[in-house]
């Protein structure tokens, strides 16, 4: 993948269209298509033309809006997922649900193509060798996977000459377990590009909720951050905002610039047109190491580290 045209920022579709897994369950929102296709345009019109999604999210609604986008053009990149949770017992399934991805997308390949998690590495990665052979799968991808499963997988593809292209974990200010377990250490030493999902933590670092106007109710991320926890975040928030009035800039902007300051491609959820303005400055913000300093000593003094109820420990 070193020498595809990887953006600065690419761009998540979790929360597009509803359904099990999709944007009003998890997100407590109900997009269209009608309402989205104006941010897909301003994102391509920016270069920003990455975009991850997978068949589990609203279980191909964000797929199927999407590829209502992206049908007839040559300039978008596919960042789709295996979810083994969605296999069963056939052991074709990976095939078979990448080739309803690709229908649903209208595409004839995934740039990358990733498995979601690491339910079962020796079984699941070995089924990606037949997909890149016979170019429906360009790069392989490994997410929410530790370091240990990431050489496990690496070395399944190894042996038929091919390699992992990408790493896509949970990291943001809060979470920073990746760097700490040496994960984005190894992917630059093995020329791995770091995917960084939910750099804002859903939300939480945008500066646009605290304990006064919390988060969605019944929603994940409202679950996630109640009150309180949002309470411990306003010394970073403030550290975040000082940061931010410097690089005339918002706290979303400074998070996302931390992240991508850390050597990873951060991924943003992209649902309203403004998410595209706040890419395209945060792609320009050059943090100093002092800031970076500042933010990560700021965001250890909250004492807050929201690990998703999918994810396992990195270390």
């Amino acid at each position: 993948m070193k020498n595809e045209m990887i953006p600065s920022i690419a761009l998540g579709t979790w929360s597009w269209g509803t359904g099990s897994a999709g944007g009003d369950a998890i997100f407590g929102n109900h997009l269209s298509a009608a309402d989205l296709k104006p941010v897909f345009e301003a994102a391509m019109d920016a270069g920003f033309n990455l975009w991850d999604t997978a068949a589990v999210y609203g279980m191909g609604a964000s797929e199927t809006i999407l590829g209502s986008f992206t049908k007839g053009r040559n300039d978008v990149l596919i960042s789709a997922k295996f979810t083994p949770q969605m296999a069963g017992n056939n052991d074709n399934t990976v095939e078979e649900l990448l080739d309803g991805s690709l229908n649903r997308l209208g595409v004839e390949h995934s740039d990358i193509y990733w498995i979601h998690n690491p339910a079962d590495v020796k079984r699941w990665t070995s089924k990606l060798i037949p997909l890149m052979k016979s170019g429906k799968v360009k790069y392989a991808g490994v997410s929410n996977h530790n370091l240990e499963e990431i050489k496990l997988a690496a070395s399944i593809l190894a042996e038929e000459g091919l390699e992992i292209s990408a790493v896509q974990n949970h990291y943001s200010l809060l979470y920073r377990s990746s760097e700490e377990a040496g994960i984005i250490d190894y992917c630059k030493e093995q020329n791995i590009v770091f995917f960084s999902y939910m750099v804002l933590e859903q939300g939480a670092l945008t500066d646009k909720y605290s304990a006064q106007h919390p988060l969605p109710s019944g929603t994940r991320r409202g679950e996630a951050f109640d009150s309180d926890t949002l309470t411990k975040l306003e010394g970073l928030i403030l550290a975040m905002r000082n940061i931010g009035s410097k690089h005339n800039a918002s706290t979303a902007q400074i998070a996302t610039a931390w992240a991508m300051a850390k050597g990873t491609v951060p991924i943003i959820g992209v649902t309203k047109t403004s998410h595209i303005e706040d890419a395209i400055k945060a792609a320009e913000i050059s943090l100093t190491e002092q800031e970076i300093r500042d933010l990560e000593a700021a965001a250890k003094e909250t004492g807050v580290e929201v690990k998703g109820a999918w994810e396992n420990p990195m270390h």
